[in-house]
């Protein structure tokens, strides 16, 4: 099969059009319109149908589909090691990372490693559900910092921990704790809860140190990222556990907000790196991890500071 006719097989089935195709790859019309019958053909079924103005996939497309995407993935991949291995310094790593990260782990490790590998492009993605992973055998994402932590497994990600989170207690101008330093969080299992959304891993940790706290929190409001949960509690309506100590970056000043070390043993999340196990890492890909598993391994990753009131 003409590797051509496969690509102009997967644009016309991701929704873009004959003309379009043929503008793009800069031949005409008729020419794509042959190659993809010579295609289905090979094939031996129908690949697409004409409704309308556009051409959508039958059931066989459907199916067809989804094992090219797999290969022409893994011929891009050969292609990109062949030129990697030549210059591995030119590469392109995609990363994924929780969206707390994103103002304190990931500027540190850009930064360091752009100052090392100055040509190496990183396409950086910040993740919508944190409780799924982002990498995978077939996935487009190399590498992935995050809280969450693969169940053990042959086919699962592999994981290393970089750093300790801490964990800590918000709570608002006028909450009983003012003043306090320190608290477990057993002390406000009566109080109602400002938790993140279900996709959030943080959610599922607190929901967890509850449970070991012997009891369940009363969500009585959700937030979607970390400012409006601070936010809330700064208003008043509710408590919240959330990382704060990271040097202000993930903890911006907000009125009325109180932070609380907890005195709970597991009150701490791990920070990790993971990638897939059937996914060969090209030498750009490789040379990011390295970076990061060594600058861990070294402790010249950010440190948390202890909490203050803002």
């Amino acid at each position: 099969m003409d590797v051509a006719s496969l690509r102009w097989f997967q644009l016309v089935a991701d929704g873009v059009t004959v003309t379009e195709v043929s503008e793009i790859e800069m031949v005409s019309q008729p020419a794509v319109s042959r190659a993809l019958g010579r295609l289905e053909q090979e094939v031996g079924a129908p690949l697409l149908r004409r409704e309308g103005r556009v051409l959508r996939m039958t059931h066989a497309g459907t199916v067809f589909k989804r094992h090219v995407d797999g290969v022409l993935h893994q011929l891009d991949d050969g292609l990109a090691a062949v030129h990697q291995l030549l210059d591995p310094e030119t590469g392109t790593v995609t990363v994924a990372f929780q969206p707390s990260l994103g103002t304190w782990l990931v500027p540190d490790l850009v930064t360091s490693f752009r100052a090392e590998h100055p040509d190496v492009r990183l396409d950086l993605r910040s993740k919508e559900d944190e409780t799924l992973a982002a990498v995978g055998a077939h996935s487009a994402v190399d590498l992935e910092l995050s809280t969450l932590r693969p169940h053990p497994g042959e086919d699962q990600p592999r994981w290393r921990a970089l750093v300790a989170e801490p964990l800590r207690l918000l709570v608002g101008p006028e909450h009983r704790l003012v003043g306090r330093s320190r608290a477990e969080l057993a002390e406000v299992a009566q109080d109602p809860f400002v938790a993140m959304v279900p996709t959030s891993v943080l959610r599922k940790h607190t929901d967890q140190l509850c449970r070991e706290a012997g009891f369940a929190p009363e969500v009585a409001f959700v937030a979607a990222d970390l400012p409006t949960l601070r936010g809330y509690v700064a208003a008043g309506l509710g408590v919240a556990v959330a990382p704060t100590g990271w040097g202000g970056s993930v903890a911006a000043p907000v009125a009325g907000l109180h932070v609380l070390e907890l005195s709970d043993r597991t009150a701490t999340r791990d920070v990790g790196l993971s990638w897939a196990p059937g996914r060969r890492l090209l030498p750009a890909a490789q040379l990011f991890r390295r970076h990061v598993l060594d600058r861990a391994e070294a402790g010249l990753l950010p440190r948390p500071v202890p909490p203050t009131d803002t």
